[in-house]
């Protein structure tokens, strides 16, 4: 192996960017925009579908968040990413001109939201069975009901799953290079590519993927121990299958 010469950070790239350090702060800067709009859309879609799957009396709805679940859940990443590039664009053209960002966005939201609504779905059924009937009891309807009994307790429960999830589509986020986001993978290929300092390059991503994680998981914990219910003791389930 040879020597690692991280002067290379320094050089000039040529075009608008003055270095290659700058260059790949950039492309930190789309990795985490992809990530946190991904995952506002996963939250989204994944509590409503979630809700769906556990309403007691509309069979059609819940076999409809089923069916999204397996759907998403269940057809690789990367191909979802193509889909949405390649295909959905030639079957509804008035997607034709949205950018290959907006599309990434949706493939990682709805790829996670299916993960999202099958922990969510755990949480909610994780519950006493008690606080429904205590709802109803209350003249809660059922919107009401799911508003300020159940989703508020369904997602203290879930933020260890969910902790997960926020570190999983960061890192899934890789895929996006597939579809030209100059995101931190389209930068150390390139980047590697035009000084012959791939070693380099790649271990500058690695070291900040790793990094970008551990505070991912630090703030979540974080998170969790401020909206923990003291005494409150239930299994969620699992849920990230």
């Amino acid at each position: 192996m040879g020597r690692l010469d991280w002067s290379v950070f320094l050089e000039d790239p040529g075009g608008k960017i003055p270095t290659y350090w700058q260059w790949l702060v950039q492309a930190w800067g789309w990795t985490l925009a992809v990530s946190l709009c991904g995952l506002v859309v996963a939250l989204v879609l994944g509590s409503v579908i979630g809700v769906l799957r556990t309403l007691p009396d509309s069979p059609w709805l819940v076999r409809l968040g089923n069916a999204w679940v397996e759907l998403f859940r269940n057809v690789p990443l990367l191909v979802q990413i193509f889909l949405w590039y390649h295909v959905v664009p030639k079957l509804f053209p008035v997607m034709a001109g949205v950018s290959p960002f907006v599309l990434v966005v949706f493939a990682l939201g709805f790829f996670t939201s299916a993960r999202i609504a099958e922990q969510l779905r755990s949480g909610i059924q994780a519950l006493p069975k008690g606080q429904r009937y205590a709802g109803m009891a209350m003249g809660f309807t059922t919107p009401q009901y799911y508003r300020y009994v159940i989703l508020p307790m369904a997602y203290r429960i879930i933020l260890p799953p969910l902790t997960s999830e926020s570190m999983n589509i960061f890192k899934n986020s890789s895929v996006a290079f597939a579809v030209s986001i100059p995101e931190m993978i389209q930068f150390a290929m390139q980047a590697g590519e035009e000084t012959s300092r791939v070693t380099e390059m790649y271990l500058a991503v690695t070291v900040l993927y790793v990094i970008s994680a551990m505070v991912i998981n630090r703030l979540m914990a974080w998170v969790e121990k401020k909206v923990r219910v003291p005494g409150l003791i239930v299994a969620s389930g699992g849920g990230g299958h």
